[in-house]
């Protein structure tokens, strides 16, 4: 297993002039990874690379870290199943605007589209494809064991973290011109949260119970199958599920009321005519697009759903890490009040 960890960070940075914009998908081999997962076939790589390979991501690419002398809290972020660390970029940033540090990460347990590590020689690189379920294994075998290596590493990644703060040097193998070091005295590391997309999100409620520290959790859509029952009762810290309106069935509804029926503070609520992809970046690819990848799209308009999904969490982030922030405004959310949002995880709805 390789050590390390792959992630891309998203922090408050200083306005700089002439800043460079990264792209949306890092490298040609992720389109090809992203080709085999969504359309099952490796030759529409090209032409995805033609669609998506040139978007940039409206961010300053190793921008100067805004100082903040209280420390900023942090988020782990966990990808979905098929993705990889650049693909919740949307969300990453509209939770970095508003003051907070967030590490998407890329998970090595062959769950993301493609993934590399760069072993111990210099200079070469060791690829790690998406795996199927291999034929004969039960599904929930292999992925409760990817969910648990999750897991870890965003435990990990949150250990990192510690060790920067704690004046620990962090090599980094890829070049880059940003020095971790700088998060030193801007860190608050008694404000930490995890969260996560649909495998993600089930990967963020399980690290609740490998790590205390992580004071919360907000799952999107959490794909909620891999989590063994066994440890329902082990989860010590309240999650906030925020789910689309298409993509949960009764059983997975169920563990998350399980969980809320546990912990009064957990909350759940469906943001109504949104799909799964919804709360990915692939909901700003033009309509043709998205529907050629993933058939009916949502009707409520992407930046409204985003803005909803970001009020509700920065909401719930304010109320169990103790912010003292604005983000109270939003409190209606988590009550499943408001247009476009309701309580629970309606089914059979026919508002798309």
């Amino acid at each position: 297993l390789p050590q390390g960890l792959f992630l891309r960070l998203f922090y408050p940075c200083l306005p700089r002039a002439g800043a460079t914009e990264p792209l949306w998908v890092p490298r040609p081999e992720y389109c090809g990874g992203l080709a085999d997962v969504t359309l099952g076939r490796r030759w529409c790589s090209a032409l995805l690379g033609i669609a998506i390979g040139s978007c940039r991501v409206p961010v300053s690419w190793n921008g100067p870290l805004k100082p903040r002398s209280s420390g900023y809290p942090l988020i782990i972020f966990s990808h979905g199943l098929g993705a990889f660390r650049t693909l919740y970029s949307s969300i990453c940033t509209e939770l970095a605007s508003w003051g907070f540090v967030v590490a998407a990460l890329e998970h090595r347990d062959h769950s993301a589209a493609t993934t590399y590590f760069c072993p111990a020689e210099a200079g070469t690189e060791e690829w790690i494809p998406f795996q199927r379920v291999p034929q004969g294994q039960k599904e929930f075998y292999f992925r409760n064991k990817q969910v648990h290596q999750r897991a870890q590493e965003c435990v990990r990644a949150l250990r990192l973290f510690q060790g920067i703060a704690g004046g620990r040097s962090a090599p980094s193998i890829l070049p880059q011109d940003w020095d971790l070091s700088v998060l030193k005295d801007n860190l608050d590391l008694t404000k930490v949260a995890v969260m996560g997309h649909s495998f993600g999100g089930v990967t963020a409620v399980l690290a609740l119970v490998k790590e205390p520290s992580f004071r919360c959790a907000v799952a999107l859509d959490a794909w909620m199958f891999p989590l063994e029952n066994l440890l329902y009762p082990e989860v010590p810290s309240p999650v906030l599920f925020i789910n689309t309106e298409k993509f949960q069935t009764p059983e997975s509804a169920a563990k998350m009321k399980r969980l809320s029926s546990r912990n009064s503070q957990t909350r759940i609520v469906t943001v109504l005519g949104t799909v799964h992809e919804d709360q990915t970046d692939f909901a700003f690819l033009p309509g043709k697009l998205f529907s050629l990848i993933f058939g009916r799209r949502g009707t409520l308009e992407p930046r409204r759903a985003l803005a909803i999904t970001s009020q509700a969490a920065l909401a719930f982030l304010q109320r169990h890490l103790k912010l003292q922030e604005q983000f109270g405004q939003w409190d209606e959310l988590l009550e499943g009040v408001g247009d476009s949002v309701a309580p629970d995880v309606p089914f059979g709805r026919s508002h798309l």
